[in-house]
């Protein structure tokens, strides 16, 4: 079970080492375009999921008007 905890979030030195080899394999104008790439994948991931959890609170509304009243 410790075993797990021994991989978590790298530290300090691990992020600079990461920050260096992306720099050494894409260069350095090379990842503005990476990251608007993933800001864009991430702003549609959110829009859909908003739209399905308006789907879902729409049909749960839907739903409640349609319930008879006893």
């Amino acid at each position: 079970m410790n075993t797990i905890f021994a991989f978590g979030m790298p530290g300090g030195w691990e992020l600079i080492v990461i920050v260096f080899i992306v720099l050494i394999f894409f260069g350095a104008k090379k990842i503005p375009e990476l990251a608007r790439g993933l800001g864009k994948g991430i702003r549609e991931f959110k829009d859909a999921t908003k739209e399905i959890k308006d789907e879902i609170q729409e049909g749960v509304k839907e739903v409640k008007e349609d319930k008879p009243k006893s």
